[in-house]
């Protein structure tokens, strides 16, 4: 009896620390929310295009003029990102 409960201890305790063990591997392996956020956009047309749209609003005194609308959520997000750098870029840097 001794010997039967030692051994499921050990399997319990090898159980819980190959799950924990796992489990720390799939969240460090997989990208975090804030990765996916810092994307580079700068060659992607649809950013190309807010960030147009955002300098010429901000050259006119207009807040989002236009209002896009993407089939594609990374096609809305990249223009959403080019607009707001295009939006908040100093006039003075693009001579």
């Amino acid at each position: 009896m001794r010997m039967n409960l030692k051994q499921c201890v050990w399997i319990v305790a090898m159980t819980l620390g190959i799950g924990i063990t796992g489990s720390t591997v799939r969240v460090t392996a997989s990208p975090s929310p804030q990765d996916q956020h810092d994307q580079d956009y700068s060659k992607n047309k649809t950013y190309q295009q807010g960030l147009r749209e955002g300098k010429d609003d901000l050259s006119h005194n207009k807040d989002h003029s236009k209002k896009r609308h993407f089939k594609k959520d990374g096609d809305q997000k990249a223009y959403e990102s080019g607009y707001e750098q295009g939006h908040q870029s100093n006039p003075a840097d693009h001579k």
